[in-house]
Parts: structure tokens; sequence; C-alpha cells
């Protein structure tokens, strides 16, 4: 059984779990009409299926390399991306002004889940494209959008984004490239920078870097940072790649998996680059192509989980072992672990994007924060479930999961780096018990009274699951009130199981609606047993882990951990 893209589980989540109708309510996505949406998901499942998912072996198989400089992408992948690109599929939710679809990022969304599954290594292409497009949507000039965005959009030209350098990961303010003024109101822009996903390809005809780098009078840390558009090709009077820019890939890196996505290393050696946003204020505009991609990232996990899922169904169906192996009980929990999984880990990250969506129509701060809070969780605990759901895959198989030809290593391996790049899934988590806790935690107590209030809804319907939902939500409140009173090193000691228990509660309050909508009988209602009752309490653990702060692990030093 090849990947089938799951078109069914988004329109029952769209329709019934976080429905998408309040945004085809707004003016501004009024286009997102069931239609719509149909059309969307019925012509992107089939690109994805039919496409995109023959190549992912190729990728694995015969990786892109790196010959005279230039970047040979695996075989099949320039079809691949030429047929996103011509199903409009880079642009879904890219302003209609310069040839977008402007329609939801939760559509956008839904499309990356499925390409991610399908072909995640040719998916990070268009994300990173799509992140682009969004960063010079909000900070460039009016020229840079009326030259880039109509290229980007179409898929013509491809973006990245270039922060990282040998001595500056999460520490992004240690950076040491450089930006000179030339006088003409363009800069010269020089340094190294390291995991630089598609940072060059044979896919488009060209390759347009944004580029953090220090301008001469810029402040020491990230105050004193800004952004360039830096092109592979310099555009001509036309608009089209004219000469070749002053920058080039030193390397390839070699890793784990991933291996038809291109990381590079590149070089700038005093290449013209143009200003993006203000002097000094760089990080506020990348921060808008990382919290993008983000949202994208925990995606990417649900997807990938999806497809390895899929696979170790179709082998649990197949291997006979005393019997198909499918009916040992062990192998029917992984499954059923899996499922439940997948569909709370989507469910999440479809509610941030609802609630980014929804915060853009109407101008309202509360959606806006909701979005800021679900954020961190969907990109930690997607990825996390992308692992998670890909390891079993692995146990599932047995030892053909350890043989390559399978297959099924292959997702394990792909998925591995989503927990670490876009900031670590730890850098997730101090993220949401500090700036996403800075409103004294306003917007976390007003999402879980919505899952309070859902749960007695729930008990006529289905009590007992109904009444294990509201008590795991009353305490994470309490766990929270707690949260709040510690000292921030508390806070980050315990901030990665506070994060788990919330995705729990999360996860168990989207299968308790799914439950409800289903009328409280039938596989989504057993499902949501699965997960209630089986996975839920692990929130428990997580949440007494958080309560322990970081008094116990700082009694052990750094020479006792060496022992």
């Amino acid at each position: 059984m090849p990947y089938h893209s799951p078109v069914g589980e988004f329109r029952f989540i769209l329709g019934q779990v976080v429905p998408l109708a309040p945004l085809a309510a707004t003016e501004r996505f009024a286009e997102a009409t069931p239609d719509m949406v149909e059309a969307i998901l019925e012509g992107a499942g089939r690109m994805c299926d039919e496409v995109l998912a023959p190549l992912a072996r190729a990728g694995d198989r015969t990786p892109a390399r790196l010959e005279n400089g230039v970047v040979r992408s695996s075989p099949g992948f320039k079809e691949g991306f030429a047929a996103i690109a011509e199903g409009g599929w880079v642009a879904v939710a890219a302003s209609a002004d310069f040839g977008g679809m402007g329609l939801p990022q939760t559509l956008n969304m839904v499309v990356n889940d499925m390409m991610s599954g399908a072909c995640l290594p040719l998916q990070l292409n268009a994300l990173l494209t799509q992140g682009q497009i969004e960063a010079l949507e909000h900070h460039a000039s009016d020229e840079i959008k009326a030259l880039y965005l109509p290229k980007l959009i179409s898929g013509e030209w491809s973006g990245t984004m270039n922060l990282t350098e040998p001595q500056a990961g999460s520490d992004v303010g240690a950076l040491r490239s450089k930006a000179e003024p030339l006088g003409d109101g363009t800069y010269a822009i020089s340094g190294q920078k390291i995991f630089i996903t598609w940072g060059d390809s044979d896919l488009t005809a060209n390759v347009c870097h944004l580029v953090l780098a220090r301008l001469p009078d810029g402040a020491p840390g990230t105050r004193g940072i800004s952004l360039f558009m830096v092109p592979k090709f310099l555009p001509d009077a036309s608009g089209d790649p004219g000469v070749a820019n002053s920058l080039k890939v030193v390397s390839l890196e070699h890793k784990l998996g991933l291996h038809g996505s291109p990381t590079c290393v590149m070089a700038y050696e005093a290449a013209k680059g143009w200003l993006v946003g203000e002097p000094h204020k760089g990080m506020a505009a990348m921060f808008t192509m990382m919290n993008n991609a983000r949202l994208a990232v925990g995606v990417q996990g649900v997807g990938v989980a999806e497809a390895a899922y899929q696979k170790a169904l179709e082998y649990a169906g197949e291997r006979n072992q005393m019997g198909p192996i499918i009916n040992h009980a062990d192998v029917r929990r992984m499954l059923a672990t899996m499922k439940a999984e997948v569909f709370a880990a989507r469910a999440i990250a479809l509610a941030c994007a609802v609630a980014l969506d929804l915060g853009r129509a109407t101008g309202e701060a509360d959606w806006a924060a909701r979005a800021a809070l679900l954020t961190p969780i969907a990109k930690a605990y997607g990825t996390d479930v992308g692992m998670n759901v890909s390891e079993t895959c692995v146990q599932v198989h047995g030892g053909m999961g350890y043989i390559e030809e399978t297959g099924a290593a292959q997702f394990y391996r792909d998925v591995r780096v989503t927990a670490i790049y876009e900031g670590t899934n730890g850098i997730q988590a101090m993220d949401l018990v500090g700036r996403k806790m800075m409103d004294s935690g306003e917007a976390a107590f007003r999402l879980l009274q919505e899952v309070e209030d859902n749960a007695e809804a729930a008990r006529a319907l289905v009590p007992q699951l109904a009444g294990d939902v509201w008590a795991a939500a009353e305490t994470l409140r309490e766990a929270t009130e707690l949260l709040l009173a510690q000292g921030m090193e508390d806070r980050f000691a315990g901030a990665v199981p506070y994060l788990r228990a919330f995705a729990r509660v999360l996860g168990a309050h989207y299968h308790l609606r799914a439950a409800v909508a289903e009328g409280g009988t039938g596989p989504r209602t057993a499902l949501a047993a699965v997960y209630i009752r089986r996975l839920l309490p692990q929130y428990a653990a997580a949440l007494a882990e958080a309560r322990e702060g970081g008094e116990g692990l700082f009694a052990l030093s750094p020479e006792d951990l060496a022992l």
C-alpha cells in the first residue's frame, strides 16, 4: 500500500473537530468555501499520492550532490517541484496581489501535511519559500515585493533563510556576518552560514537567500542584526536572473536522513544584498518567517507520522507469525497508539492554524494570543509524535524494520531533525513557559476553560471519557498557577514535561470532540478511549516532573555528571 493522503481525516477534523467554517464567515477568507476546501484537498492529495510519494525512496537512495559548485537534485525532484509550482501549492496562503491564492494558512498547513507525508525532503523547499514569501509580505519594501514575490509565489524562484553560523546556533546574536553599505542602497554581505536547507538547487532559476548580518553600527547581540535579500543571481533590468552573485556552496552536510534535501554550508564574499525591513530590526523580520516555519515543522512531524503509520499498518496486515501480526495484542496496541497520536497532533496543529487565521481575519487579540500559545506546543508535540510513531513503525516491522530495503527506517531518519531545527523542542518548551506566559497565563487559562466546558458538555454522551478530560484540564490549570509562581530557572527546568502534559490534555480534548461528533459510539470514540484511558494519564507524571523545578538537576555538578 503506497502513501495515501488522509483527505478524509482533514474533512472530518475541519468539519467537526476544529471547524473551518468560522474562517469562511470572515471577509478576508470568504473564498474558503466548502467547494474550495474540497478542491484543495482533492487536488493536493492527488498530486502528493501520484507525483511526490514515488520520489521519497529515490531521494534517500540517490542523495543531492554538489558538482562543480552546483547542487544536483535527486532523480525526479525537478519534475516533482514543477508539479508543486504548477499546481499553485507554494502559493496557497500567499497574497493575491502578487499571484497567490490568498487562502487561510490552515489550508496551507493541510497541503504541507500531505506533502510531508509524501516526500518530506522536497516539501522542505516549498516550505522555506512560503516562509520567505510571508517575511517579504510583512517587511520588504515595495520594490523588493514587486520583484521577488511573483517569482517566489509562482515557484520560478525558491527561498531560504540563513541564520546559523559555526559559532552561532541558538545564540543567534553571536553571528559574525557583516553588511557594508555600498552607497547605492545596496550592501556587501560577507560571512559563512551553515545548515542552510536547499541553499542551492537545480529546481528553480534562482535561489533567494534571506541573510542575517550586522551593519557597521549594529549593536552587539540580536538587537544589532539586520536582514538582507541576497539572490544567487542578480536580477537584470527585466527582473530575470542575471550575473552570478558573490556567494557559493562550500559543501553539503552528510546527514542521518533527508538525503534528498541538500543542507549547505554557504560562503558570502561581499555578495550584493538589499535590506529587508528596518536597519537593526532583522530578528523581528526573520521571526515572521520562523514562526511560520515552527508551525509548519510541527505539521511535518505529523505528515511523516501518518506515512509511517500507513507503512506499519500495511506490514502488520501482511506479515504472518502465528497468524497476521495485526491480531497480536502488542501490535494492536502499537497501531492504536500510533493512530491516536497522529490524530491528536494533527488536530492541535490545525487548531493553531485556525487561531492564527482568525487573529488575522478579525484583529482580535485573543485569537492571536491563542495562536502564539499553541505554536510551541504544535511544533514540539508534532515532531515528538513524528519521531515516536516512526520509531514504532520500525518496531512493528521487527527485524525487517532494521533493514533499509523495507523503507521503514527512512521515516525515522528523515523526521529526527524536525525536533532540532526551527528552535529545538527544548527551546519551544522554554518559550511556552516564558514568553507565552508573560500575560500571567491568561491565554492558557482561557484555553483550559474551553477544554473544561467541552468536557462538561460531553458528560451526558461519554461520561467516563469526559470526566477524565475535565479532571486532567483542572489539574493542568493548578499546575500552571504553580508554574507562574516559580522563578524562571525552575520553569525552564520543568518546561519540557510541562509542554508534554499540555499537549496530552489538548490531544484528549480533540479526541473527545471527535467522539461527541460521532455520537459517542463507533471507531472514533474507540480511538478516543485509547488516547484518553491509555495515553492521557501520562500528563500526571509529566507534571510531577515539571513541579520539581531545577534544584535537583543543579545538585549534580558537571564533575558529578562526568563520573
